[in-house]
């Protein structure tokens, strides 16, 4: 028997983690998984933001390919596909609408909650007023204005954006304990970390002498997407307190989780921690995220198997499908682009020695690239350059295109053989039509669709 679970947590950088070295007891629930298995400490998304990075986490696919990351199109094959076809029992639960079955999420999962049918009270009132009010109209606008105004200065978060933690634990809990299969594999994601961040008193008080209110959190939130220069170092502190206290809360439902899987199904339960991207706190002039900087890009990687080791090789979140695969068995298809990392684990073989990462552009043709070893950071945005020593600038402060040709035409080789490779699977994904809610719900997560 077999039994997988895979753990994503929206937004998380990896060095607010105590097993990444954080000064803040952020994590003790990962740290405890962290200290019984296996750590990665260089592991990097392929892109900034969820809809890019998913493919690459599961289909281990990079983000531009088979026609782009608006949707999973058939060219892509999901982990949970490649399961199914083992006669694994699977599931997922999370409440990101890019995640969502309109983009293809569902495919290969026996149950599957993405929360799209289960929106809040208000959300469903202002999808009502939208749905039967003309757009154009005076009543229209004037209500569309007044909740704009209500959030941003008022500081209420009008409907929900996300489900909560403990719900989404208790979903997949559920789950768990009435599934009985030789072979199952859960995948959970959780979106608290994703701002706006309005955590759970009890875990402000964690890293704060008093709350923040989730009033003002919604007006800092609006503030640091608009008015990012305006951020006060006080107002950047309260944005970093309330952002762990969404990891500590977090924290505390994925070691929920876990603990019920390993009770429920065994000791022998595989779980994998990762993040889709990191969180900007203004190190390169903004906050959320969208950056491929280290701060946008550097995720944690946990693998409990059972054994324990610390690896600090250059790791993709490209490389999880396959990892999953083999150890389920399974055969790794001619389509996932990543490598198993079970050649680290078991004896520490790993030829790859960077990441590449591809995003932005229109059907499928990234126009924006980078590239990142131990040594250097590349970055690549249309015709803008950018490169870093990463030996003697790890901040990523000092652009130093000019000054090293030899590592500038390296890379720039390495990312055409990438843009190339892109290339070659080629597709017309079609068009993404999103419904109201759908729109609605990823816009108040900050998100321009």
């Amino acid at each position: 028997m077999t039994d997988i679970v895979l753990i994503t947590i929206d937004s998380l950088r990896h060095d607010h983690l105590g097993s990444y070295n954080y000064n803040r007891d952020t994590s003790p629930n990962i740290d405890d998984i962290a200290e019984r298995s296996h750590r990665f400490s260089n592991v990097f998304s392929h892109a900034g933001m969820t809809r890019a990075s998913f493919p690459t986490i599961l289909s281990s696919s990079y983000t531009n390919m088979y026609g782009g990351y608006e949707r999973i199109t058939e060219g892509r094959a999901l982990i949970s596909e490649v399961l199914k076809e083992e006669d694994s029992s699977t599931a997922g639960f999370h409440s990101n609408l890019f995640l969502c079955a309109d983009f293809g999420y569902e495919r290969g999962f026996d149950t599957f909650y993405d929360s799209k049918t289960d929106p809040g009270l208000t959300a469903k009132l202002r999808q009502l007023i939208k749905t039967n009010l003309d757009q154009d109209s005076l009543l229209y606008g004037v209500l569309q204005s007044l909740y704009d105004a209500t959030e941003k200065n008022a500081g209420l978060n009008v409907g929900s954006s996300y489900v909560k933690a403990d719900a989404i634990t208790d979903r997949s809990i559920e789950w768990v304990n009435q599934t009985d299969s030789d072979d199952r594999f859960l995948w959970t994601h959780y979106m608290d970390v994703h701002h706006p961040y309005v955590p759970p008193e009890e875990y402000q008080l964690q890293f704060r002498d008093s709350p923040i209110s989730d009033r003002r959190s919604i007006k800092l939130r609006r503030k640091m997407l608009e008015s990012p220069d305006e951020i006060t170092r006080e107002e950047r502190q309260d944005l970093i307190d309330l952002y762990d206290a969404e990891i500590r809360f977090t924290d505390h439902e994925v070691g929920r989780l876990v603990d019920e899987v390993k009770d429920s199904w065994g000791e022998d339960t595989i779980v994998m921690i990762t993040a889709d991207h990191g969180e900007e706190f203004y190190e390169h002039g903004q906050y959320s995220h969208n950056t491929v900087h280290d701060e946008g890009i550097h995720v944690p990687l946990i693998i409990d198997d059972g054994t324990t080791g610390e690896h600090d090789e250059i790791v993709g979140l490209v490389d999880i499908a396959p990892t999953i695969a083999e150890y389920a068995g399974c055969d790794i298809p001619d389509n996932f682009y990543g490598n198993s990392l079970i050649s680290v684990v078991t004896n520490g073989i790993w030829e790859r020695d960077h990441v590449i990462g591809d995003w932005g552009g229109s059907d499928g043709e990234p126009d924006r690239f980078f590239y990142r070893s131990h040594d250097w950071k590349y970055i690549k945005k249309q015709d803008n350059e950018q490169l870093y020593d990463l030996t003697t600038d790890p901040e990523e402060k000092n652009d130093i295109r000019g000054e090293n040709p030899p590592a500038l035409s390296e890379i720039r080789s390495k990312i055409e053989e990438h843009r190339k490779l892109v290339s070659e699977t080629s597709m017309d994904a079609g068009d993404v039509e999103m419904d109201e809610v759908v729109q609605d719900r990823l816009e108040k997560l900050g998100y321009k669709t």
